[in-house]
């Protein structure tokens, strides 16, 4: 028997819904300029904060770029205990975020996160990696909410759109989640993953031949995208193809590198082969 609804929604989030985050750049800003020289201590003191704050940035970039994650922390936590002005602020918390997800914390990394936002109400990465953490918690209105907020500051974003029809897509609004991805394709039809997750908004909403038309298009573009082969497959029993379904699993069961994936399509696979 083939996946239901909610296996196929598992499946367009999978293993790299976060990867954006996580390889995601911190932000930097530009080297603070040198100020005059001055003997009054409140000067001397906020001259001293300043180029704290500088360092610690520097140290805690570098900390990432070697995959440190608690130092880079450390690094960043201190540069908001020192109180920094914008776009400082907004940038210690979210490079914070950073770090937390790849830390695996997405309760720390939602709150950096809404922090940047907080400081900086036009911040789009921070945005963008709030929805996906929010998604990552399973917090749906939330991420749906993030999202369409997203979309009011950057109407065209991409990324905006890939994320409203994630989120829509988690709450079973296939509806929604087709016209998200359905627009971020007639922008830029050549991203495989956005084709697949909206063939699984079109399986949702019982439209076959529209699914199998983005799966198609899905591995067109990224041969080797066996989630999209796997639902092929899925798309393929639903029409009653029985025997281009077996020969899609048998490939996903060969092929595939996730053990999980290479299991389920060997079980549909043997199912068939009686």
């Amino acid at each position: 028997m083939a996946p239901g609804r909610a296996g196929l929604a598992l499946l367009a989030l999978g293993a790299a819904l976060l990867g954006a985050v996580a390889g995601a750049r911190a932000q930097a800003y530009p080297d603070v300029r040198p100020v005059p020289k001055t003997t009054d201590p409140a000067a001397l003191r906020a001259t001293a904060t300043a180029r704290e704050i500088h360092e610690r940035f520097h140290i805690g970039l570098a900390a990432m770029t070697r995959s440190d994650w608690p130092a880079a922390q450390a690094e960043f936590a201190r540069v908001l205990d020192l109180h920094p002005p914008e776009p400082m602020g907004s940038t210690a918390h979210y490079d914070l975020g950073i770090v937390d997800v790849n830390q695996h914390d997405y309760t720390a990394a939602r709150t950096e996160f809404a922090a940047a936002i907080k400081l900086d109400d036009g911040f789009i990465a921070a945005r963008a990696n709030l929805v996906t953490v929010e998604l990552k918690a399973g917090d749906l209105p939330a991420a749906r909410k993030s999202a369409a907020e997203l979309l009011a500051r950057a109407p065209g974003s991409a990324r905006g759109l890939y994320l409203d029809g994630l989120a829509a897509l988690q709450a079973g609004d296939a509806a929604s989640a087709a016209r998200a991805f359905g627009t971020m394709l007639s922008h830029d039809p050549s991203y495989a993953t956005a084709h697949y997750d909206l063939a699984l908004a079109e399986i949702q909403l019982g439209r076959m031949d529209e699914a199998e038309r983005e799966l198609q298009a899905a591995l067109t573009l990224a041969p080797a995208y066996e989630r999209a082969r796997f639902a092929l497959g899925t798309v393929l029993l639903k029409t009653g193809r029985r025997d281009e379904a077996r020969t899609a699993f048998e490939q996903v069961a060969r092929s595939a590198q996730d053990p999980e994936l290479q299991s389920l399509a060997a079980s549909m696979k043997d199912a068939l082969s009686h």
